[in-house]
């Protein structure tokens, strides 16, 4: 059983590395991204900036959420460490949350209301780089 222990503080190790390279590639990609002359408007270069960098920091705390529980749960699972380990995602969650209102301008559960369509269709972007016009939600039922 030591032997699976350590396999698995391993990998959990290595979930966490990816999510820290995540959000440093992701912020490298994004300041590149924004300074790169590019003609229109300033405003949308920084908004697209914050909204590459959101999602970098967004994808990589997915990836060290599931680190800490990879190492706590099956590695060292005490009642203490599993406390921990919900203040953590508890912080987390609030984290991502706040971010993806930042990016989307709405609350995830508002998708289908804001954005009518199958939720993997893709919005059209304008050619500023700036969101995707988003139709007026319906005054009431039809």
């Amino acid at each position: 059983m030591g032997y699976f222990r350590d396999v698995m503080e391993v990998i959990g190790t290595a979930v966490d590395a990816v999510g820290v390279f995540i959000v440093v590639a992701g912020a490298l990609f994004a300041t590149g991204r924004f300074l790169l002359p590019r003609p229109g408007d300033p405003g949308a270069a920084y908004r697209r900036y914050r909204q590459d960098l959101g999602r970098a920091i967004l994808l990589g705390l997915e990836f060290l959420v599931a680190g800490d529980i990879i190492r706590t749960v099956v590695v060292a699972p005490t009642l203490e460490n599993v406390v921990v380990l919900g203040l953590i995602v508890l912080i987390r969650t609030f984290l991502s949350m706040a971010l993806e209102l930042e990016l989307e301008g709405h609350w995830p559960w508002l998708r289908a209301q804001v954005c009518p369509g199958p939720p993997d269709a893709p919005q059209p972007r304008p050619a500023d780089g700036g969101e995707p016009a988003r139709p007026p939600p319906p005054d009431g039922p039809a």
